[in-house]
């Protein structure tokens, strides 16, 4: 079994006592209340910088541990303060060491700031309730990876997040995956850059179907960007955002990084 299929086995088994019909009035009282809510898209959208969406990434199944102890709302301070234009939180336990309250602390610091950043919720969705979760903890997004998903379910988590007025991150890895997203009307479109089968990495996954996604699609490289030297040849691809997890979690100087990033 490969590493992707393995985790989202474990993800079903782990929400299967959480399962229950999601009903639309409540995904619509979520967007009411949120109504306010910055728009993840239009965060990483900016045409006159690469934007950053900073992750926050205690482990991870081939890095290890990155940060253990690392408190969430305290680090979302440090990105917020470094600029990020979004932040990513991973709310896998049992692989990434991140929670469900992870987001809502994040979002209770970031909500209390004048120039609000939005969230997304970093997971491997498989119900609509993840869905309704992430938008009870204030996240403008959720993560959507095809490879991991049926048609019929992304449509079903996707239909979720519309109503509750989130964005789709929909992850892709090969042409495949690419041709299935284009019949979604998917809006935001990240590249992975690591194969989630073997978990190996290469830009060039970016550099080459990132030109295969047409206009006004958003785009977003994603793993292996460590260097401003990475985040340039994102950029050359066409890339309008990186999403950066390790690198940040470990840079010494992180506003210094962010910055090289923006100026890309």
């Amino acid at each position: 079994m490969d590493k992707l299929a393995e985790i989202v086995a474990w993800k079903r088994r782990e929400i299967a006592g959480r399962i229950r019909p999601v009903r639309d009035r409540e995904l619509w009282i979520i967007a009411e209340l949120n109504v306010k809510r910055p728009s993840f898209l239009e965060a990483i959208a900016n045409p006159e910088h690469l934007n950053v969406i900073a992750e926050i990434k205690r482990k991870s199944p081939s890095a290890g541990d990155i940060a253990a102890t690392v408190d969430a709302s305290e680090r979302a301070r440090h990105y917020y303060n470094a600029g990020a234009d979004a932040l990513s939180v991973l709310t896998d336990e049992r692989y990434f060491g991140g929670s469900l309250s992870d987001l809502w602390d994040v979002n209770d610091f970031l909500q209390s700031r004048q120039d609000a950043r939005p969230t997304i919720r970093k997971d491997f969705m498989v119900h609509p309730i993840q869905v309704l979760e992430a938008a009870e903890a204030g996240a403008g997004a959720i993560l959507i990876i095809v490879r991991a998903l049926n048609d019929e379910e992304i449509r079903g988590i996707a239909t979720a997040a519309e109503t509750a007025g989130l964005d789709c991150l929909y992850e892709i890895h090969d042409e495949s995956e690419l041709e299935r997203v284009l019949n979604m009307d998917a809006r935001i479109v990240g590249v992975n850059n690591r194969d989630l089968t073997s978990f190996t990495t290469d830009l060039a996954v970016t550099e080459r179907l990132i030109p295969m996604l047409p206009e006004p699609i958003v785009t977003v490289s994603e793993s292996g960007i460590h260097t401003v030297e990475d985040a340039t040849r994102a950029r050359v691809a066409g890339a309008d955002a990186v999403l950066v997890g390790e690198a940040l979690m470990k840079a010494e100087d992180m506003d210094h990084l962010v910055a090289q990033f923006h100026e890309a």
